[in-house]
Formats: structure tokens, sequence, C-alpha cells
């Protein structure tokens, strides 16, 4: 049995190694070959391609590297016809992954897309391609399998996977208790795990440390750096920035740990954050064009994750919006969050200096925060996946005719 991965996210890397790593326990005989990035590779994967060094946001970049999208994409096709791998598993990479299951499908190869493109929130009309080209879709978050399964997909609720890796990392409690034993308290500063996120996050998220120090003196700042490879440019916005801001390299979980309440760009992170019921303002920051363009596609209300998880219903609002802190609808938001081509440098000033200032306000926030990790982070993800694929998908392939798909 060989299962062929196309993986292009360093956070879809980690999905794709625990979920390798379950299907392992199960089916010991099994093969996994495709793309993807170390963590599977570490895990079993025999790579033909490291997918994430092309980790990319928006069109240029995407045009920029045409060229190997499509060699990468003839390279999967030519292997589908000649080595007929029993299934193809997609996570997240939308733009390319379609493509992948176009080329699986044509050959009659089962296609599981775990983990998938948040569809609902920007571009719902795309769900026609999950329909055609995809024959199992699991779920990351609880109302996405409605949503898949009125519109014609046959999806499962499995689990968000980064639970799984949260709850199996251990800290290192040296560094930890290092940290905290430091008296002034610790705003830790998460600027994303692309370079290009670093490169629009990180100068206002300086320029708000400098207003909450103007608001709280003895407050303390550290940047949690993704990969060494950001370290030279994250040092030298920070020397520009006149601050004094301490700088590591995979600390991100502990830094979190120790901090009382954080600066975070957008993304995955807010699951982590969770995990550790951190008070966090959330920023994405995006060019003019950009916020145009997702002001356009957004079909729900916020960006971030945990707040998604907070509304009743993600989708009750036609005419979407942004968070406003303000509004009474947003006022079970957990993480104020600004997407934005200005600047909000004052208003996620304000929120961490509250936090760092009012001990009644944390601890509503933290108490809220704890009651929502407890209803959502219980993991298992990867076990549920890998059991899913372990057995139904085989079955249904053992019974049914491959068929071409246009």
């Amino acid at each position: 049995m060989q299962v062929f991965f196309s993986v292009g996210e360093p956070s879809g890397d980690l999905h794709g190694a625990n979920l390798i790593k379950a299907l392992k326990r199960r089916n010991p005989d099994w093969e996994f070959v495709g793309y993807g990035g170390p963590r599977m590779a570490a895990a079993g994967c025999q790579l033909h391609a490291d997918l994430t060094r092309l980790a990319v946001m928006w069109v240029a970049q995407v045009l920029w590297n045409i060229r190997t999208f499509l060699k990468l994409l003839a390279r999967a096709d030519e292997y589908f016809q000649q080595q007929r791998p029993d299934m193809v598993v997609l996570i997240d990479y939308p733009g390319f992954n379609w493509w992948i299951a176009r080329k699986a499908k044509a050959q009659g190869i089962p296609v599981v897309y775990y983990g998938t493109p948040q569809l609902w929130a920007w571009a719902g009309w795309r769900v026609s391609k999950m329909r055609r080209f995809v024959d199992h879709v699991l779920c990351k978050l609880p109302f996405e399998e409605s949503w898949f399964r009125e519109r014609g997909c046959h999806a499962t609720f499995v689990g968000h996977p980064y639970f799984d890796e949260l709850r199996s990392r251990q800290l290192d409690q040296a560094f930890v208790e290092s940290q905290m034993a430091i008296a002034s308290p610790l705003v830790t500063i998460l600027p994303g795990s692309r370079t290009q996120e670093v490169k629009s996050n990180l100068l206002p998220f300086l320029q708000t440390a400098k207003r909450i120090q103007q608001q709280v003196p003895k407050v303390r700042f550290a940047i949690a750096v993704y990969k060494s490879a950001q370290l030279e440019l994250v040092n030298e916005l920070v020397a520009e920035s006149g601050l004094s801001v301490d700088v590591h390299v995979d600390r991100t979980a502990e830094l979190i740990h120790a901090a009382r309440c954080c600066l975070a760009c957008s993304g995955s992170v807010s699951l982590e954050l969770l995990y550790h019921a951190k008070p966090s303002a959330i920023l994405y920051q995006i060019s003019k064009f950009g916020y145009f363009v997702q002001w356009m596609l957004r079909k729900v209300r916020y960006i971030t994750l945990v707040n998604l998880l907070t509304a009743k219903d993600p989708f009750a609002d036609k005419d979407a919006g942004i968070y406003d802190p303000d509004d009474p609808r947003d006022q079970h938001v957990l993480m104020p969050e600004y997407v934005t081509y200005g600047d909000r440098t004052e208003e996620l000033a304000g929120h961490v200096a509250s936090w760092l200032t009012d001990e009644g306000l944390y601890a509503d926030i933290q108490a809220k925060l704890d009651q929502l990790k407890s209803q959502v982070t219980q993991g298992g993800a990867s076990e549920r996946a890998a059991e899913y694929i372990s057995t139904k998908v085989i079955r249904n392939n053992a019974t049914s005719p491959r068929s071409d798909a246009a």
C-alpha cells in the first residue's frame, strides 16, 4: 500500500508527519512518498521534493515560482501514471493541491484532503473543485463538516491536528523558569512563520511595543523567531527600532508559556495561544490592494480561528465586515484582531497595556480562554484521521472501480 502526500506549508509538514506516524502504527508495511517537508521525511516519507521551501503567499509570489510549480506538477502526474499510488493525501496549500487532486483523479486514484483550505471563509465557489476532485474531506474545525456536507462533499470532522503536536510537546522547563524568574512582565511577539509575514508584521509590532512601554515602563519584550534563516532580518528591524528586545529562535512554546500576554500574527499560532490560555492581540498587516481583495472575498467576520470557535454561527452575518471592539456582535471575541493596511498600533497597545495593568480584566479573559481550551483542545485528530483512512478509504477503494474524472 502506497500513499502519496502533497504538503506545502510548514504547519502542514507537522500535521503530515503526525499522520504518517499514526498510519504506520496501524499499517507498518505501508509506504509514504511525495511532496512535504523535513518533519515528514523524518517520519518516514520518501520526499520527491521539499515543497515547504515554496510556501508562498499572494499571486505575485506564485507567478514568480510558476515554472517550479509546473515542473513539480508534471513530475507528480508522471508518477501517478507510472506508479499509481493507492491514494493521495493533500494537506492545505490549495492553489497547487487542486492541480495535484485533478491529476490523481484523472488516474482514478482516491484523494483525501486532510486539513482543508478555508473555502467557507474566502471563496465558497471553489467547493465545486472539492466535489469534483476530492473523495474524502477530513475537517479540522467542528463547523466545517456540516458546511461541506451541505455542498455535496463527503466530509468528516476529525479535529485539529495542531493540538496533537501541542499535547506531545515538551517545554524546556529551565528556559521557562529563567524567563519567569525575571520580575518584569514579559510580552512575547510572534511575527509569523513565513519570512513575508515577518517583513509585514514585525515593524508594526515593534511600534506597538514602544507604545506599550510608554504606558507600562517595566515591561519587557521577546521575539519568537520561527527559523534561523529569519534571524538576520529580525535583528536588523530590532536594531532600527531602538528597543531592547530579546530574540530567540525555536523557543515559541516556551516564550508563549512564560509571557503575561502576546502580540501575534494571525495563523495557526492562535491555537497554540489558546492551548496556553494566553491573552493575545492579533495583527495581519497587508497591502492596500491585499486588503481590498480580502474584503471582497471574505465571508466570515473573523480571521482568527479562536474567535471563529467562539462564534455561535460563523456564517450568520452575510455582510461579514471586520472585528470592531465597540460592536455588540464582537463582545464574545477572546483575541482582538486587526487585518489592516493602516496603523492599528494604538489599539493593539491598548489591549496589551490593559492586560498588564488590570488584574480583573486579565483574570476574566484568561478564564474564558481556559473554558474554550477545555472544550476544543483534547487532541486525537491524527489518530482519528489514520483510522478513517485505514478503514473507510481503503474499504471504498477495494469495493469501487476506479473512474476517470474530467
